[in-house]
């Protein structure tokens, strides 16, 4: 079975779409499903490459058994429009920046209304504190669940701390 692959984008790829691509990595091992999805990251813009994620990006998602400490950022890549079944940007100002670069047939999708169903945009937490990763990470965590559920797999329910909010 060809796996789905799918690409999670924000402007810097240390924050909101690192915790997007561990959680949905996270969720698709506990449903057993690794063999049918391929997922990633990456940014609209390149000041990160090669770097870890924020720090409290980490923080949060090892505070929900998540280990995304082995991401490395990266700028999108011309060859992701081809290679990328599905690309979700965080808010509408990345959605705007992938469709100044990307070709017609790209599939682009803003996260609130694939896989949340509110148009909202995931907020970026970079210039806040600890309660807004958290924020982030519950709405990632709901979403990834939803888009998982909609692309055809049943999730098995979620162990440990994972789908917990504090």
């Amino acid at each position: 079975m060809t796996p789905i692959n799918i690409l999670f984008v924000c402007m810097g790829n240390i924050c909101r779409s690192p915790l997007a691509e561990g959680i949905f990595n996270h969720l698709v091992a506990e449903a057993g499903l690794t063999g049918r999805f391929a997922i990633d990251s990456a940014g609209t813009g390149g000041w990160h490459e090669g770097e870890q994620p924020d720090r409290r990006s980490i923080a949060t998602a090892k505070s929900h058994g998540i280990d995304i400490s082995g991401q490395r950022a990266r700028r999108i890549r011309s060859s992701d429009f081809r290679d990328f079944d599905l690309i979700v940007a965080m808010d509408r100002d990345n959605v705007a920046a992938l469709e100044m670069i990307a070709p017609p047939e790209a599939t682009l999708h803003l996260f609130g209304d694939i896989a949340l169903g509110t148009g909202e945009d995931i907020p970026d937490p970079y210039n806040g504190g600890p309660a807004g990763f958290e924020l982030v990470y519950t709405r990632l965590l709901t979403g990834c669940s939803t888009l998982l559920e909609a692309l055809g797999a049943e999730r098995a329910s979620c162990n440990g701390n994972t789908s917990s909010v504090r």
